[in-house]
């Protein structure tokens, strides 16, 4: 396929945790150390970071960090899921395959070294010659090459033109730059040499690094970017082993942020704490259902082939299907119903579910199921094998599924064989078709809302490089106009054309059901006394900056 969609292909992101942003906040004074300042903010977390260079890592632990100290040529700004110039003045494609980028004038690094087109051009090779495995080097599938015109002018050359994403990728864990005198070009650079050369020209320096037990973060004078001065000059960050540490953390005061991951039970224990006032903002992660389009009930593959009650099948499911029980009973709200692939809170994200099914209103409806199947003329009990995983999406994931079990075998339309591996074999197995229905999250590269159509509904490259369907999901799924409009959407430069195409997408698709989105997660503040700026945090780009937090 010689189209943008080619380029669409990603790995998909280990999520840990119940949420897209949970952080919890003390309202005690920081006393988590002899070492650690009085008068910055201690933040807790059990994410894991893999590696400090942007080169080495594609995980939301490695993202956090490197968002609080390395700058973007575009970034979001607090509040907002679009992006704008970061130290960049501008950015335009100044032809259809060449992207243009002009550089704020005298940009330095925090050890003094002038950042220029020099370092952009070197941080993007860098990033595709390595390839590290851990890496995000799959994001810049679309880009050819990188010139640097002058000191402060980029020119990104795309196989692909008119990409409207492009921005975004820019803001990606593909764009973090990075200072081409202390960086190797050829090798990940150890974060022990990286922190001595000060490379940072984020909002903070750090100047004290210990991978997964402490970062010590220092304020940068010299950022200029689109996200301002930090509000707080220190911040702290201590790495936990488990959930069960964190909270009791939290509730000794020993940290004043605890950020990935509460479990949805330590988060429901914290609303229930007068001292403390609990935040909800929107949040990136989804988790849906994935159908197989070969191997479900009625499936290509199967010895009762037949679309149209394979169709009625998923229908029926979506018809039943309780989110906000699920959302309520197992997540204590942490995450909220989703009826849509791009979730609330991004520009073009629309309910288009909602009314196709259930009770038309977001609740579940037998009858029209029942209905639904009879038409079809499937015979009922439908046998439907699902799988989900009990370690890679949390704990709570046992609850969840055994819930939906419960919903869809009350109905007497469906007997359940649900069945869980964990993620080991688990992520290989559902490639190959191993599993008619299953369980899957996503969360974003980058808050666009193609971001989660594009992956999952074009063709993409298997193994050979032959185009296979389904995106990386490989379920079977495909539809010509349904590519069209994808391929449309992508080099649309008219924003409410191009909002409009993205709605045709979620509609069409929905009739379709190649998923079943289930639940968005929230992002959760919970603040105490003292600490300001969660609700700058928990903003529709999904990234958590410490910049925003303040002790008031």
């Amino acid at each position: 396929m010689s189209s943008l969609t080619a380029f669409r292909r990603r790995s998909l992101v280990a999520l840990a945790g119940t949420a897209a942003l949970t952080l919890a906040l003390a309202g005690c004074s920081s006393t988590g150390g002899d070492d650690l300042s009085l008068d910055g903010i201690i933040v807790g977390t059990t994410d894991p970071v893999t590696s400090l260079d942007p080169a080495g890592s594609y995980d939301n632990g490695s993202f956090a960090v490197q968002n609080q100290v390395f700058p973007f040529l575009f970034n979001s700004p607090y509040g907002s899921p679009d992006v704008e110039p970061d130290i960049a003045v501008s950015g335009e494609f100044t032809t259809p395959t060449e992207f243009t980028v002009v550089l704020k004038d005298g940009l330095t690094f925090a050890n003094g070294n002038a950042l220029t087109a020099s370092d952009v051009k070197f941080t993007f090779d860098r990033v595709i010659g390595i390839g590290d495995g851990n890496g995000p080097s799959s994001l810049l599938g679309n880009l050819d090459s990188v010139e640097a015109v002058d000191d402060t002018t980029v020119v990104f050359t795309l196989k692909a033109a008119n990409d409207q994403t492009f921005e975004q990728v820019l803001s990606s864990p593909a764009g973090p730059i990075v200072d081409e005198e202390v960086f190797s070009a050829t090798e990940i650079t150890d974060p022990a040499d990286i922190v001595e050369g000060n490379a940072f020209a984020g909002q903070y320096s750090i100047t004290d690094y210990t991978q997964n037990e402490l970062i010590q973060y220092e304020v940068n004078p010299n950022y200029d970017g689109v996200l301002g001065a930090a509000k707080t000059d220190s911040i702290t960050t201590t790495f936990f082993a488990d959930e069960t540490s964190l909270k009791l953390a939290v509730q000794q005061g020993d940290v004043d942020v605890a950020f990935r991951s509460l479990s949805p039970t330590d988060v429901a224990d914290l609303r229930t704490d007068d001292n403390v006032t609990v935040w909800d903002g929107p949040g990136g992660e989804i988790r849906y259902i994935v159908f197989n389009f070969n191997t479900q009930p009625y499936g290509a593959e199967t010895a009762e082939a037949d679309p149209a009650k394979a169709l009625a099948v998923r229908q029926a499911m979506a018809d039943v299907i309780d989110r906000a029980e699920v959302a309520e009973q197992v997540y204590n709200d942490t995450f909220t119903p989703l009826f849509s692939y791009v979730p609330s809170g991004l520009t073009g994200s629309n309910e288009a579910l909602k009314s196709l099914y259930g009770d038309g209103n977001g609740g579940p409806d037998v009858e029209r199921a029942t209905a639904r199947l009879a038409d079809a003329g499937v015979t009922t009990p439908v046998v439907l094998n699902l799988q989900y995983s009990p370690d890679h999406y949390g704990s709570s994931s046992d609850d969840e599924y055994a819930a939906y079990a419960s919903q869809l075998k009350e109905t007497g339309l469906f007997t359940v064989n649900l069945q869980s591996t964990l993620w080991d074999t688990y992520s290989s197995e559902r490639r190959t078709g191993a599993y008619p229905l299953y369980q899957l999250g996503w969360f974003p590269d980058y808050s666009d809302a193609d971001n989660y159509l594009t992956p999952f509904f074009a063709p993409s490259p298997g193994e050979d490089g032959t185009l296979e369907p389904g995106g990386f999901l490989k379920n079977g799924y495909e539809d010509t106009a349904v590519d069209a409009l994808l391929q449309q959407q992508l080099v649309e430069a008219d924003d409410d054309t191009r909002k409009a195409l993205i709605g045709q997408i979620q509609d069409a698709v929905a009739t379709q059901l190649s998923t079943l989105p289930l639940l968005q997660g929230a992002g959760v503040a919970v603040t105490g006394t003292g600490i300001q700026g969660a609700d700058d945090t928990l903003d529709a780009s999904f990234k958590f900056r410490y910049a925003a937090l303040s002790r008031g």
